[in-house]
């Protein structure tokens, strides 16, 4: 099969789409949801004096993801109807030119020291997966702001070595807070950019927190306003950190009933797209259908699926996938001011499962 077609196939001028949300989101200064905790009465700095580089896009951590969308497009190297024009290209640069500066990022470095709570641990991830894109990018202008965000991952590698120090406990629930999830992203950002120290701390924090688990509750995990799938991204962690044949026995153990009918791998639907709790719904099926596909590929890539539930999720991925592409093609700024992010690292996860033959 030729392997630029699954591309097209699974998402439709992908990067032509996505560039759109992005430019939009890095101008859209407002509504903006700060975060900030304020210390006294003169503490009124405005969302872009806090965030120079990430102060658009409604809130901290989907301006972070929005610009490791925009990194990814141009590193992708995209070809045919779907690639990026010449003046959306460069048009994209620049905007990612003109925040991504060393200024700026040192601004976001220090108030990330400064609250070592703050955007913990999702924001945290998105941005070492921003510095991790930059620095192993092909051009010459991503990787210098790669450079730019050093200081920004070294605030991140503090932070997180410091909170698992002390976190007796992970956090299961399917939104922001969802360890399995940070971790997973963090994990593998650590490791592309030779960051050791953090990598083993997440590494063992996943094994003591995680390595035990067995029979998840599966057709209960679903919430209101979820978009993680707490199931699923534990064991999108666990398939990083185990070797292969203890990754399946884990697998096995942690979901031993998983079939077509299970909860976790079915579609849900929105019902107010204007609601930004509701609308977590779509990206809880871009989420599922990304971990679906990857842990599939991991089950098969080492011919260790045992109990054959790499098909079942990979006959999961694409109809999730599908389901969620329907929040893209919203209107209401709830939705396209973070969906378009998981939308394309889902694609990218469906992509490399094709090559096994199962989708």
């Amino acid at each position: 099969m030729d392997p630029t077609q699954p591309r097209a196939a699974l998402f439709p001028a992908a990067a032509s789409r996505c560039a759109a949300v992005v430019l939009e989101n890095l101008v859209c200064a407002y509504p903006y949801a700060a975060h900030h905790t304020r210390r006294s009465p003169r503490d009124t700095a405005m969302p872009h004096e806090l965030h120079p580089a990430f102060g658009t896009s409604f809130d901290w951590h989907s301006c972070v993801h929005m610009h490791w969308l925009g990194v990814s497009m141009l590193g992708a190297g995209e070809t045919g109807p779907g690639a990026l024009d010449p003046v959306t290209e460069a048009r994209l640069r620049d905007a990612l030119d003109a925040n991504l500066t060393a200024e700026n990022l040192a601004v976001e470095a220090a108030y990330l020291a400064a609250n070592p709570s703050w955007e913990r641990p999702y924001g945290w991830a998105w941005l070492v997966r921003l510095a991790a894109a930059c620095a192993s990018a092909d051009d010459g202008g991503i990787r210098a702001w790669g450079a730019a965000l050093a200081p920004c991952a070294d605030a991140v590698e503090e932070l997180v070595v410091a909170w698992l120090g002390k976190a007796e406990y992970p956090v299961r629930h399917g939104v922001h807070g969802n360890s399995a999830f940070g971790l997973a992203l963090l994990v593998d950002a650590f490791r592309a950019l030779g960051r050791d120290r953090g990598a083993r701390a997440c590494e063992a924090a996943a094994l003591r927190w995680f390595a035990d688990d067995s029979g998840w509750p599966s057709e209960w995990e679903l919430s209101g306003n979820d978009f993680l799938s707490a199931g699923l991204s534990e064991a999108d962690l666990m398939h990083r950190v185990l070797a292969p044949a203890d990754f399946a026995a884990w697998f096995g153990r942690f979901l031993p009933r998983l079939d077509a009918g299970s909860q976790m791998l079915r579609p849900v639907a929105v019902t107010d797209e204007s609601d930004g709790h509701l609308v977590h719904l779509h990206g809880l099926n871009l989420s599922r259908a990304g971990q679906a596909a990857r842990i599939a590929a991991a089950l098969l890539a080492h011919d260790a699926d045992g109990p054959g539930s790499a098909g079942v999720l990979a006959s999961a991925a694409v109809p999730l996938f599908e389901a969620g592409l329907q929040g893209l093609e919203s209107p209401d700024f709830m939705s396209t001011h973070w969906l378009a992010s998981f939308a394309w690292d889902a694609k990218e996860s469906l992509q490399s499962l094709e090559a096994f033959g199962v989708l």
